[in-house]
């Protein structure tokens, strides 16, 4: 008779893919020694900027020049992770990340820091994030078995979370007592660290018959995608979502409305500790198999908690709110990435993974000047209670559009019995080769 969990283990994390991958627990070490690391630049980057300007719109040009790089290769690097040992690509961008924070440390240093290197570095670092981010998100599920793809993403949320309540608070005092020169070389000593423990993780090659990287190949990725109505809907969504339902670029505006200035770092970081709490809490996720459900369900959880945010006039309750957002968000995000890793193939998935970057990166950009010209037009609150109730539409209509999205059940799709079945075979295939490489 099989043991039921008990309901603390219903609550906790899963810990299993930590206990039982070696190379997911150095996976997972690294992200979260980075994580904390990227944090202090991202504060230290707008703050240094804004000393040497003292310009809003030269802060806020930073996004442009990372906007089109971060585009451009994540749809290469979705190519090359599924041509390439995404290990060795992994490793060889995140030197290169190590490098430019380096430059930032010594342009910091120079008697009058320049401000054009910063804009470099921020593209450079921008397109190497592209390049880096499908191999790192399609690397996972070759290193953890199948079973074990939704605990394996909740505990690298974990570690995003905390690092995104955390890292920018430690970054503030960190850059006001010391200064961005410390700031930049804490960056650097985080990515030497990253880079030993990634160099001890064995090799990761591409599946057999890999397409070579090329524009062609893109557009194989592109197409699959597009043959998938339950799986481009999980990317449609996800940009109906932000797109609708992201205020962020009117926060200052909202606490001033509010008159709340005090807590606007508060509302910077209360989404990230409602996901905090939902990583945290996660172990209950590993049971689910209804994701597309369990997708909707959240989306819709992320635009009402929004647009009760805008409606309110008490900033506790707006804090309570946003929270609950970022619940739903992180809920949302981990229904979309056991759909992806479950039911995409493996020679596909550093193509999808760029697909997928291009999406969670456009719907914010797009959801900030969408609030900010509503918020012209019918005010702040109204741009944010509006902005949810559009958000809430829009995913129902998108759901009642794609029924296949809400039929999606890990346990009879016929897409993740092929994934399972080939996930098996490559990690037979893998240990095989690991022992003939030991003999």
């Amino acid at each position: 008779m099989t043991k039921q969990p008990s309901r603390w283990q219903r609550i906790r994390p899963d810990l299993t893919p930590w206990r039982s991958s070696r190379d997911f627990r150095l996976l997972w070490s690294s992200g979260c020694v980075s994580a904390f690391g990227s944090f202090l630049t991202y504060v230290a980057v707008p703050l240094q900027i804004k000393h040497l300007t003292d310009s809003t719109f030269a802060v806020g040009l930073i996004g442009a020049f990372e906007l089109v790089p971060l585009i451009v290769f994540g749809l290469w690097g979705g190519a090359l992770a599924d041509a390439l040992d995404r290990r060795k690509l992994v490793l060889r961008s995140e030197a290169g990340l190590l490098l430019l924070s380096g430059l930032l440390l010594l342009n910091a240093l120079l008697p009058n820091p320049l401000l054009w290197p910063i804009y470099l570095v921020a593209a450079l670092v921008a397109a190497l994030d592209g390049l880096q981010r499908p191999a790192l998100d399609s690397l996972t599920p070759r290193i953890v078995a199948h079973d074990q793809l939704t605990a394996a993403f909740a505990l690298n949320s974990l570690y995003r979370n905390a690092a995104s309540v955390a890292g920018p608070a430690l970054a503030g005092v960190i850059v006001a007592v010391a200064g961005v020169q410390v700031a930049y070389g804490l960056d650097v000593l985080t990515f030497g660290v990253s880079l030993l423990l990634l160099a001890r993780m064995r090799a990761v090659p591409p599946s057999t018959g890999a397409e070579k990287p090329s524009l062609g190949a893109i557009v194989t990725g592109i197409k699959y995608a597009w043959s998938r109505r339950d799986l481009l809907s999980t990317y449609v969504i996800d940009t109906c979502a932000m797109l609708f339902a992201y205020p962020v670029a009117i926060y200052a505006f909202w606490a001033s409305d509010l008159r709340a200035d005090w807590a606007l770092g508060l509302m910077y970081g209360a989404t990230a500790a409602g996901a905090l709490v939902v990583s945290a809490t996660s172990g209950w996720t590993s049971g689910i198999h209804r994701h597309g459900r369990m997708l909707v369900l959240a989306a819709l959880g992320w635009g009402v908690a929004i647009a009760l945010a805008g409606l309110v006039g008490n900033i506790w309750l707006v804090l309570l709110c946003l929270a609950v957002a970022g619940g739903a968000d992180q809920i949302s995000g981990v229904a979309r990435s056991t759909i992806w890793n479950q039911s995409i193939p493996d020679q596909l998935r550093g193509r999808l993974a760029g697909v997928e970057l291009l999406s969670y990166s456009v719907g914010p950009q797009l959801g900030q000047v969408r609030a900010g010209g509503m918020a012209g037009l019918v005010g702040v609150r109204g741009s944010v209670w509006m902005g949810g109730l559009a958000c809430v539409v829009g995913v129902l209509g998108l759901a009642a559009a794609v029924p296949s999205l809400l039929r999606y059940d890990d346990r009879t799709d016929e897409h993740v019995a092929l994934v399972r079945a080939q996930h098996e075979a490559q990690h037979e295939a893998d240990a095989a080769a690991r022992e003939a490489a030991a003999v």
